[in-house]
């Protein structure tokens, strides 16, 4: 069993635990994440991780109720115990195998937005502790959804900015990231998580000022195994699964509008049966061998 050793509310309905996982937090990487159920009688849920401390043995996740299950995790309180909390999973940022002194001449943006605001911190506070200071943009609907604000400004250069102008910079990331090109900013690389639509926009955006960028597509990951064929998407013309092959992948390579097809036929039983039968041997991944 995994006990919580912390629950705070970020938000009315977005909520931060840490759990005592000791391996997985001596073994966890930026970009990696879990895979979590209440109690035996659960489902898997997959959660990117947000923050890890070898040496309390915890590991922090953040996570949005926006389903039944999600509800009973948010029910949890400091004591209460994890039936399953396994990790970590999918493979680290590429930034984490880079020599540290080509990484430290890189200019980086980040762009966070909800929950994605959790993954991104993690790859901002271990680039930090390398000594680089990124720049990040963190979008909201409006401030009073805004997460992790003071968390995400200790480790980064960063720039809010709310759909309705509530705080920060008035428009969405896109906006953001605009206004920061046309003051003069330059990068080596956008590194964009969030919402599937948000990660196609900014995509489009980058493509046109020919900045390379790096999306994780952990929003479309059920089973966090390869196994139930809902993260298939294609990158570059290539079948790919994003809790095995991923989750980051080349944005510009990601065919975003079949990947939110296939999110959205997913979520019925005749779309899953629907795909099965149409992809075939390669609907799902597995273990990686069985094609």
């Amino acid at each position: 069993m995994f006990r919580i050793e912390r629950v705070e509310a970020l938000s009315s309905n977005i909520y931060l635990m840490d759990v005592y996982a000791p391996r997985i937090a001596k073994n966890a990487l930026p970009g990696q994440f879990l895979i979590v159920r209440v109690d035996e009688e659960g489902e898997r849920i997959p959660l990117t991780i947000c923050d890890y401390d070898a040496e309390a043995g915890t590991v922090q996740i953040v996570f949005q109720t926006v389903g039944a299950e999600s509800y009973r995790m948010a029910q949890l309180k400091k004591g209460d115990c994890f039936a399953d909390f396994v990790g970590p999973l999918g493979r680290p940022s590429d930034l984490c195998e880079m020599p540290l002194e080509e990484l430290r001449k890189m200019k980086l943006c980040f762009i966070a937005g909800g929950v994605g605001t959790a993954p991104v911190y993690a790859q901002l506070k271990w680039l930090k502790n390398q000594g680089v200071t990124a720049d990040c943009i963190q979008g909201a609907r409006s401030k009073d959804i805004l997460i992790m604000e003071d968390d995400m400004a200790a480790v980064s250069n960063l720039y809010i900015c709310t759909d309705d102008g509530s705080y920060g910079i008035n428009g969405n990331v896109c906006v953001a990231l605009q206004k920061l090109y046309d003051e003069g900013k330059r990068y080596d690389r956008v590194i964009a998580i969030g919402p599937m639509i948000m990660m196609k926009f900014v995509c489009q955006l980058t493509e046109k000022l020919e900045i390379p960028t790096i999306v994780s597509m952990n929003p479309i990951m059920v089973d966090g195994t390869g196994m139930c064929g809902a993260c298939r998407l294609m990158v570059g013309g290539e079948v790919k699964f994003a809790c095995v092959d991923g989750p980051e992948f080349d944005g510009h390579k990601v065919d975003f509008p079949q990947a939110m097809q296939r999110m959205a036929l997913y979520k019925t039983e005749e779309g899953r049966l629907y795909l099965e039968a149409k992809e075939g041997a390669t609907h799902h991944g597995g273990c990686g061998n069985c094609n």
